[in-house]
């Protein structure tokens, strides 16, 4: 399955927990991953989400995010 990474300001567990909601309602429960062991914090969502609505959800949460 193909998907979308963009380069995020996510840093921890808690962080996370803050985007869930808005993440699951734009690309949907389970579908996307934040390695936080990345250093850019790379986070992954279905390549058929599109670009704006990932950035608008982070920043709707406090976040950024920068597509990779």
């Amino acid at each position: 399955m193909k998907d979308t990474t963009f380069k995020t300001n996510i840093k921890c567990d808690a962080c996370v927990a803050k985007v869930t909601p808005y993440l699951d309602e734009v690309a949907g429960k389970g579908s996307w991953q934040v390695d936080l062991k990345d250093p850019e914090r790379k986070l992954h969502v279905p390549a058929e989400v599109a670009v704006e609505a990932v950035q608008q959800a982070l920043q709707q949460a406090g976040y950024t995010a920068e597509p990779v």
